[in-house]
């Protein structure tokens, strides 16, 4: 199927794992261990009913959302997602290029394989920069230093990764992270390395590259002159602080970073209002996409409770479980004011490259629109508890 039939995400999703083989695809759509998170994350939209409200003018619908004083055509961006070069070529310019089309913002992975300078160049202020420290301070500052000169919209520090998690399809393929590379764990599993085979299009396009780790762009220059893609991989986990990032750390990035500061990962309304102590503009709700905590709640569950916390004074992002334009909706009506999502991006890039990204950008902004009309809902600001069927109220039989 071409990315031009697609009529949903979900069709993106199963070209993707057409084309991939499985020890890509796995990395793309694994949590860890039990895999409830992942489960959960969906499930908690589901649980969930839009109530219409009929007898409305809705010839005119906009779904334009203002954030961080940049106003976007769509409620919704681009959550970080790392390796995207194991699944595209150039993967992470692919998804800066979209957003910008689309004015949506497109939030650069710490892990990204190329560049913040290479990004911006494409995205502007539609690009904003996921930060993932390093115990050297100077390697932290000159990374914003670095994201706030290209005019990155904002930065995101994400929290909740104090220690790694047992991604067992990764295990179990013979790779616990992107950083073992494809290449060994192909040569090390016959059996998955003939499943590969059987992936011409991804095999020709990840033999051209040279196969083997991709560059890790932003770490490349903190590394020992010289070192290699599995050499700055390598370095990256050397330096990497995981459990010893804290609150002071925060406070020190709100100090250099002049524009938007949000915290990714946040689910507990202590730690939201602790953020507005420190000064940050925003806290994107997220259970990192059921990769982390497989017992933790669905990132659309805490998100009412955090907002009952914070109130007005910060902006409130949610991703983790997010394939629908309805699901966008939902999250809006229960406190967001603005949603990402990772993989169905992901899907868009593997099927199809940048034509297949603005499809799965393309499916969004329709479904969004033909709900926004179904539920007489003209503009996104309308939106609140009143359209969401609450079980205490009597059904009408």
């Amino acid at each position: 199927m071409n990315v031009d039939k697609a009529i949903n995400i979900e069709d993106l999703h199963r070209m993707a794992k057409r084309r991939l083989p499985k020890i890509a695809f796995d990395f793309i759509e694994g949590g860890l261990e039990d895999e409830r998170g992942l489960e959960t994350n969906t499930s908690a939209f589901h649980k969930h009913q839009l109530l219409p409200r009929y007898l409305v003018d809705v010839s005119t619908r906009d779904q334009s959302k203002t954030i961080f004083g940049q106003t976007f055509s769509s409620p919704f961006g681009i959550s970080p997602t790392g390796g995207v070069s194991l699944f595209r070529n150039h993967g992470d310019l692919m998804l800066a290029e979209a957003a910008r089309g689309a004015n949506i913002p497109y939030i650069m992975s710490g892990a990204s394989n190329e560049t913040i300078e290479a990004a911006a160049k494409i995205a502007g202020r539609n690009h904003w920069y996921q930060l993932y420290s390093a115990r050297d301070p100077k390697i932290n500052a000159d990374l914003i230093r670095r994201a706030a000169d290209a005019g990155c919209g904002a930065l995101a520090l994400t929290v909740d990764t104090p220690v790694g998690s047992k991604r067992e399809r990764n295990i179990r393929n013979g790779f616990g992270n992107i950083r073992g590379g494809l290449l060994q764990a192909l040569s090390l599993k016959p059996s998955i390395l003939l499943e590969a085979l059987s992936h011409p299009g991804w095999i020709v396009e990840y033999l051209g590259r040279g196969g083997g780790t991709p560059m890790l762009g932003n770490w490349q220059p903190y590394a020992p002159a010289g070192a290699d893609a599995e050499q700055v991989y390598k370095f990256v986990s050397s330096v990497r602080p995981f459990n010893a990032q804290t609150w002071r750390d925060l406070e020190t990035y709100r100090k250099l970073f002049p524009r938007a500061l949000i915290v990714k990962g946040i689910m507990s309304p202590a730690d939201a209002l602790r953020a507005i102590d420190v000064g940050c503009d925003g806290i994107l709700v997220s259970n990192h996409g059921g990769r982390q905590l497989d017992q933790a709640p669905g990132s659309l569950d805490v998100l009412p409770a955090i907002r009952a916390a914070v109130g007005d004074r910060l902006t409130l992002l949610l991703d983790s479980g997010v394939r629908r334009g309805a699901d966008i909706l939902i999250a809006l009506c229960l406190g967001a004011d603005f949603c990402f999502m990772g993989r169905p991006t992901l899907y868009g890039a593997a099927a199809g490259g940048l034509a297949g990204v603005k499809k799965a950008i393309e499916i969004f902004v329709g479904e969004i629109d033909l709900v926004m009309g179904q539920i007489g809902c003209p503009c996104l600001d309308q939106l609140g508890p009143d359209f969401l069927w609450r079980d205490e109220w009597q059904r009408n039989e």
